[in-house]
């Protein structure tokens, strides 16, 4: 696939409806308070006009969606971009090379970009202030990825400064960004064109590691609101968007199974209607290092938690393996949309030497991986398969994508 036609065909849709202002005034008004949480002053979120929808006896089409887990920098894998880069600079190319395939072959391709960049000379920081190195937004756009939810618990890391150089980054290789903004305007619903259609990308974290928002920038990033995400969703679609993909940063770390948090919000977020439509049409969760459930909550596919795409944990293997989301949507000739195909595939962050990001089940299709290669290919499969299915979603239509 031709990732640049893809890049570049993602038009902005800018909001300039007197709804979606109200909306956007809704979601930011000035009773703030804590860590940029607003209090619900209202008993309930606004009704908005009827979401917009594909005429019917609209021709019927299909979407094809890849999304992937938290991109974490740590030392270790900075020390071998330096290396792949020939010891001047940083080159991220090598170590998704692995992921390619899977990614272009998307119609639309999200990540997570869970840490801010640092400038382009440094200096490059791990946990538990991050600061990454910016070439990793080019590798990104190569790689074949449209999009990255940008809102977690690390994007104060660099403060506000930190937000604008992110987001000015990813500009620059021409990825489309939500969850984090340099604007109050710019906070408004993400709007990709993908075949023609609008597709919207929210994204919301639980914290930011106790960091306060900016002072007089409550906007910069988007902290977890139940009635704010159901507000945005709405403005969403009163922009346009056909189809509202949810990121959310959210769950207990090295937890296996969904928490409470988890489990609740997503029964009250895919619950959530408007005028007989729902408002949000699939969650994906990053956040907690390993592995989660994929699960059908009130008819929606939520994502709890994909595991880190890229990261390095020597001690605890588990942070080495990830899923990627394989979602087909479908709409109908009465213009309705639906996930007609679930899938998902397992992923490792191979330490190496060399480190890389494999496709585990094309990397065990390969008779030349080497048996140690596999023995280390096979635990991960087997983890992330007993995760991912741990809460039923196979018999919901859940299958491996071989």
């Amino acid at each position: 696939m031709d990732t640049s036609r893809k890049r570049y065909g993602a038009a902005i849709a800018l909001v300039a409806l007197g709804l979606l202002a109200g909306l956007i005034t809704l979601v930011w008004d000035s009773s703030r308070t804590g860590n940029g949480a607003r209090k619900d002053s209202a008993a309930s979120v606004p009704t908005a006009p009827a979401p917009t929808a594909a005429a019917p006896g609209r021709q019927p089409m299909t979407l094809t969606l890849t999304t992937t887990g938290d991109v974490l920098a740590y030392p270790t894998i900075i020390a071998q971009s330096e290396r792949d880069a020939g010891g001047s600079g940083n080159d991220f190319h090598k170590i998704f090379a692995d992921v390619v395939p899977l990614v272009q072959q998307a119609d639309l391709a999200l990540c997570h970009m869970e840490t801010p960049y640092a400038p382009p000379e440094g200096p490059f920081t791990g946990y538990p202030i991050f600061a990454a190195p910016p070439q990793i937004a080019r590798t990104l756009a190569d790689t074949g990825y449209d999009g990255c939810s940008t809102a977690s618990n690390h994007t104060l890391d660099g403060g506000f400064k930190g937000v604008q150089r992110t987001l000015d980054t990813l500009d620059a290789a021409g990825v489309r960004h939500a969850g984090s903004a340099r604007s109050e305007q710019e906070a408004a619903p993400t709007i990709l064109d993908v075949k023609g259609v609008k597709v919207a990308h929210l994204s919301w974290t639980y914290d930011t590691n106790g960091i306060p928002l900016p002072e007089g920038k409550p906007w910069s990033v988007n902290v977890i609101d139940k009635q704010r995400m159901i507000a945005q969703a709405r403005a969403a679609r009163a922009a346009g968007a056909e189809l509202v993909l949810l990121s959310v940063h959210w769950g207990t770390e090295w937890q296996r199974e969904p928490d409470e948090q988890q489990r609740t919000l997503a029964r009250e977020l895919t619950a959530s209607t408007n005028n007989g439509s729902k408002d949000i049409d699939l969650i994906i969760g990053t956040h907690n290092h390993v592995p989660q459930a994929y699960e059908k909550v009130n008819g929606t596919w939520v994502i709890y938690g994909m595991g880190d795409e890229l990261a390095n944990f020597p001690d605890k293997p588990r942070g080495n393996y990830s899923s990627a989301g394989l979602f087909t949507f479908s709409r109908d000739a009465a213009g309705t949309w639906s996930v007609t195909d679930a899938r998902f595939r397992p992923l490792y962050s191979h330490p190496g030497p060399p480190f890389r990001i494999l496709d585990v089940n094309k990397a065990l299709a390969d008779p030349g991986t080497p048996a140690d290669t596999r023995v280390l290919l096979e635990a991960a499969r087997s983890s992330v398969v007993e995760a991912v299915l741990s809460e039923g979603a196979a018999g919901a239509g859940l299958t491996e994508a071989k």
